[in-house]
């Protein structure tokens, strides 16, 4: 056994949690995408693209990403996907077409952000106690919520001062700087490496591990699948469009604020669904997260003015964050902790598809009808029926 000071592990969480604060820029792309539309005249469909393709790319690279840092360790995986990133945002400066985008921010910086996403959680919470790491790993991922509440104002500020070709140097200089000397921190505690632990009750798994291949043929499995994949789809066709939203319903031009609401309450959700799993249960919870959501969709082309919207963003941001606290432990509760990486990643797919429905939903409908107002309905029937099938989700029977 070998010990190293605690330091080093908050050290490497700070680093974690700044790759996140970074890759974060992701969920700033409606402020992106609103000037597309408006400068470049590109549909709300073309305009939807990149960050569609991006967010895919980010759910499947992530369980390749996790298996080649397993391998290689974090810090060169985090070296190569935050290269990658920003450089994908650099070279979109010059990708004029909508598939130029898709190729440059979608493919490149999706597959970036995968790597990167994969290094940073498990190369942090390998350092604390068993008792600390859901505390670490919340930490870590409410990085890339947060990053909303300063990466929108930037992104704003930039196109407000410079060219939408000028903002994507910036930015995409500033990832790859930020990123790389984050990733360079990054690293495992050494071979036998046990940290030290507090006098209390040991964090266990509620089920006997599972190897993927395995859990892939449960219906537990399909069902969280599926769940996951209703519920997320109305959480980023919102993040995907909230700028727009705010213009088409208020014609307000100040929608990166309700960006920030979103980024803040989105960080919020996460905290409060752990809590609220651990004290009325993982189903019970995702059926309140569900409800919730549903609730909000069903309102939300009724909201005119930026303060009900930034009222709905909010109840909207903590359901939607809640999901990255509740999936990942009823993963660990369904299927043991000993795979959770690539049983969840596996069960995060379902994320990266949501991504690709819900952006290219809302912005299909608002082309040919002028609102969402059917892609909210639409939104909120697909939660009422995840709502339903959450009924019927339980753990696999122990062998």
């Amino acid at each position: 056994m070998s010990t190293q000071k605690s330091s080093t592990g908050w050290i490497v969480t700070f680093a974690a949690t700044g790759i996140n604060l970074i890759l974060g820029l992701l969920y700033s792309w409606s402020v992106i995408a609103a000037e597309l539309i408006e400068k470049w005249d590109w549909t709300n469909t073309q305009a939807a693209l990149p960050y569609t393709v991006c967010v895919a790319l980010l759910s499947f690279m992530t369980i390749f990403g996790g298996r080649l840092q397993d391998k290689y360790g974090p810090r060169i995986i985090a070296l190569i996907g935050g290269s990658l990133f920003g450089l994908g945002i650099l070279l979109s400066a010059f990708a004029t077409t909508p598939a130029l985008m898709v190729g440059t921010f979608g493919i490149i910086s999706g597959v970036g952000m995968g790597f990167g996403y994969a290094s940073a959680t498990p190369s942090a919470i390998k350092w604390f106690e068993p008792r600390k790491k859901g505390l670490i790993a919340g930490i870590v991922v409410a990085g890339i919520g947060l990053s909303s509440v300063y990466m929108a104002p930037l992104a704003t500020r930039l196109l407000r001062l410079y060219s939408i070709e000028s903002t994507f140097v910036i930015l995409g200089i500033i990832a790859i700087v930020a990123l790389v000397s984050f990733a360079l921190i990054l690293k495992n505690p050494p071979a036998g490496f046990v940290p030290k632990a507090k006098a209390g009750r040991p964090v266990v798994a509620n089920a006997e591990d599972m190897p993927w291949n395995q859990m892939v043929k449960t219906p537990a499995f399909a069902l969280l699948w599926l769940t996951y994949l209703l519920s997320a789809t109305a959480g980023l066709m919102l993040i995907g469009h909230i700028v727009r939203i705010v213009r088409v319903q208020t014609d307000s031009t100040e929608g990166f604020y309700i960006v920030m609401v979103m980024a803040i309450f989105n960080t919020l959700g996460r905290v409060i669904g752990g809590y609220l799993s651990d004290s009325m249960g993982r189903t019970t919870a995702l059926l309140i997260v569900f409800l919730i959501q549903a609730g909000v969709m069903f309102s939300f082309s009724f909201l005119d003015t930026i303060f009900l919207i930034g009222a709905g963003i909010a109840v909207a941001g903590l359901a939607y964050g809640a999901l990255f606290s509740l999936y990942p432990a009823t993963t660990a509760d369904f299927f043991g902790l000993k795979n959770l990486g690539v049983n969840y990643g596996l069960i995060f797919t379902s994320w990266g598809v949501a991504g690709i429905i819900g952006p290219i939903l809302a912005g299909r409908v608002v082309d040919l009808t002028g609102t969402y107002t059917w892609s909210y309905i639409v939104a909120g029937s697909m939660l009422l029926l995840g709502a339903l099938l959450i009924k019927f989700v339980k753990a696999p029977a122990a062998k």
